[in-house]
């Protein structure tokens, strides 16, 4: 099994089955510390400014509160940020309050 694929089973199994969110009681202000911190550099570099246009541009590929805790997985391999499944799950908290507002 590849990396991702570990790593999103490994997210998945962290959380209590029929939790109200796919990232379940996660701190979405815990989230923001870890994003701030690992995220934001990169975003800039690609997208300027802030880098918030990573969440807002038109053609976004996220749809779903799963869409960005797997994107968030995805992102933590990629940069190598180390992220216990908790914390990938409180940065997607924080995206979804901050960014996308998914109710499903």
């Amino acid at each position: 099994m590849n990396k991702l694929a570990t790593l999103f089973v490994a997210a998945l199994l962290a959380f209590p089955v029929g939790a109200a969110e796919p990232w379940g009681n996660a701190d979405p202000k815990a989230g923001k510390v870890l994003h701030d911190k690992q995220c934001v550099a990169c975003h800039v570099h690609l997208y300027g400014g802030d880098g918030s246009t990573m969440y807002t541009r038109d053609g976004r590929l996220l749809s779903t509160k799963l869409d960005i805790l797997q994107r968030v997985a995805t992102c933590n391999s990629q940069t190598k940020a180390a992220w216990f499944p908790e914390e990938e799950a409180e940065v997607a908290a924080y995206l979804n309050q901050q960014f996308y507002h998914f109710k499903e």
